[in-house]
């Protein structure tokens, strides 16, 4: 336990080291929430790309190809193909037009587009960043739990409660800048430590690279269970919530230079590629190395590291998840806690808040949201892909429509923009509760239906 221990709390260390040397004193609202659009090309890349994946690329995609076969490869198919599309045509333009209505948020940049003098659109875009990102991050409270429950033995509830004490005051030392380094540390750990645990798993089955593949046979690579078409619809259900994650777009806002999105595009996407190619091996190395019912699907990589490697050495990769984990949350914290004072606060309570009242409020919100997610992870006992996967597919359908038409839409009035918004929003939120939901995605007949309501409604 010792050595655990000692792993555990030098990869805290190097955490809090990042963030005191990125710190920046006397801060200013935009500071905290945008870092003052000062970011080069690299930071802009690993933030919108680690900040993206957290456990879930460790955890939840493994389990789904442990689980279901090769066919659940469609998710990566998608989430490559639409962030590339995301970097090539949403990424510049929304730095652009941002910076040009002076927004720090996707809502008040809706407001000012879409010229709503009335709050609707700032209020119900706020208020679906609220719903889904804190079921998001309830989902990472949950990897937390599990982890550590994993790692230490101690209750999975009191794994959730240290996670929060964990992440609150790391937000609270330096907001987007320090976020933005921490990234780019946890982007190449994580990236490493994906590549480094399917190469060594050669090793450990005996293998070599060129028969690999007679290890694994028909039965455990399935196909998927569902009809034909269902990797086709999932590869447009994970993909096209890219177009409207506000946690990724507003990586895109920082940049210093709108010239250098090409750059950060290449490093980001090539970073994803590698590290969702060593998230399917894991998956797949998983079905020949246990068999189905003997493991906890969402165990598969943690198994395999702790077989692999010595106590430390096992400890400090596993903390590779811990760090996504806090990295993806924090950007996610942030995201909504700049909504709350933004768009809720200023517009609704105190419209002539100062700048400095304004970066308290946010820091009071992030407790807010911490709880609530805290609640969500001890009580509703769901998996971490049914957390990620509704809470993604419901800002997908909140607000990819809305901002594709705000971008590229011509004659869009401010409400069929609400409409489509809400719509999206409430169609996503009430999909799983019908008894066909899983023959659909719910991101697909949300997107369609909003951006239905956008077109229609003047």
């Amino acid at each position: 336990m010792a050595a655990e221990l000692t792993a555990f709390f030098l990869y805290l260390a190097i955490l809090i080291l990042i963030g005191i040397l990125s710190y920046k004193r006397g801060q200013t609202s935009d500071d905290f929430m945008l870092g003052s659009r000062g970011m080069n090309f690299y930071l802009t890349a690993f933030a919108a790309h680690a900040s993206d994946m957290s456990s879930w690329i460790f955890l939840a995609y493994p389990a789904a190809i442990f689980t279901s076969g090769v066919g659940s490869i469609s998710i990566a198919v998608g989430l490559t193909t639409f962030m590339f599309l995301n970097w090539q045509f949403i990424a510049p333009k929304i730095r652009i037009e941002t910076e040009k209505f002076n927004s720090l948020t996707l809502s008040s940049f809706f407001e000012s587009r879409f010229s709503d003098s009335s709050g609707i659109l700032r209020i119900f875009s706020s208020l679906a960043c609220i719903i889904f990102f804190t079921v998001y991050i309830s989902g990472g409270l949950a990897s937390l739990g599990l982890l550590l429950h994993k790692i230490f033995g101690i209750p999975y509830g009191f794994g959730v409660i240290f996670g929060v004490f964990v992440i609150i005051p790391y937000l609270f030392i330096g907001g987007y800048v320090t976020l933005a380094w921490t990234d780019c540390f946890q982007g190449l750990f994580l990236l490493a430590v994906i590549l480094l645990v399917p190469i060594s798993a050669i090793y450990l089955l005996d293998a070599s690279f060129i028969n690999v593949p007679s290890f694994f046979t028909p039965e455990q690579l399935p196909l998927p269970q569902q009809s034909w078409y269902y990797p086709i619809l999932q590869i447009f259900a994970w993909g096209l919530p890219y177009f409207g994650l506000p946690h990724v777009l507003t990586k895109f806002m920082g940049i210093s230079d709108v010239k250098e999105m090409s750059k950060a595009k290449w490093v980001g996407i090539s970073w994803q590629v590698m590290a969702l190619c060593g998230a399917t091996i894991i998956g797949l190395f998983g079905k020949a190395l246990y068999t189905f019912g003997s493991i906890d699907p969402e165990h598969v990589f943690v198994e395999m590291v702790t077989a692999m490697f010595p106590a430390f050495l096992s400890t400090f990769i596993l903390c590779a998840i811990l760090g996504a984990t806090i990295t993806c949350m924090d950007s996610q914290i942030l995201v909504v806690a700049t909504s709350m004072a933004e768009d809720l606060y200023k517009k609704l309570i105190h419209k002539e808040a100062s700048s400095r009242e304004l970066l308290l409020v946010t820091r009071w919100s992030i407790f807010i949201v911490a709880g609530i997610a805290c609640t969500i992870a001890l009580l509703s006992g769901q998996s971490i892909m049914t957390l990620v996967s509704y809470s993604w597919f419901g800002l997908g359908a909140s607000f990819t429509p809305i901002v594709l038409f705000s971008l590229f839409g011509k004659n869009v009035t401010k409400t069929g923009a609400a409409a489509g918004l809400i719509t999206g929003c409430v169609i996503a939120a009430i999909w799983p509760l019908f008894p066909f939901a899983a023959a659909c995605p719910s991101m697909i007949p949300a997107f369609l239906l909003s951006c239905l309501m956008i077109r229609l409604v003047k």
